[in-house]
């Protein structure tokens, strides 16, 4: 079963259950995943902002578009499963090797239904 549309962000709760909806089917884990790494130049300007301290806005840029990409990969899978609503989503990362990452978006792609 394939879908176009993905599930919007507010069916997407890091809880077990969606508020104001009931989970009517577990359709199972849905994950979406990304591999990523660091480019020598922006190594290299962000050890130029290591020098000054505070955030490091190349990496937290770089971090933040690929949990960004990794958790629509996610909602795109779920809907894939004909799911309109993920609960238990969470985040992992793992150092692949030195300056390579895996980020990991799952959680549990269910149908919901509004609550009477």
């Amino acid at each position: 079963m394939s879908h176009t549309q993905t599930i919007d962000h507010s069916m997407v709760t890091t809880a077990l259950e969606l508020p104001g909806y009931r989970i009517v089917k577990n359709l199972g884990i849905t994950r979406g995943i990304i591999v990523r790494s660091r480019s020598i130049v922006g190594t290299f300007g962000a050890g130029l902002q290591t020098i000054f301290g505070g955030n490091i806005s190349l990496f937290t840029n770089l971090c933040e578009e690929t949990r960004r990409d990794a958790f629509e990969l996610m909602l795109q899978h779920a809907s894939e499963l004909g799911a309109n609503a993920v609960v238990s989503a969470r985040y992992d990362a793992t150092e692949i090797m030195q300056g390579v990452t895996e980020v990991l978006a799952y959680g549990t792609a269910v149908i919901v239904e509004p609550s009477i």
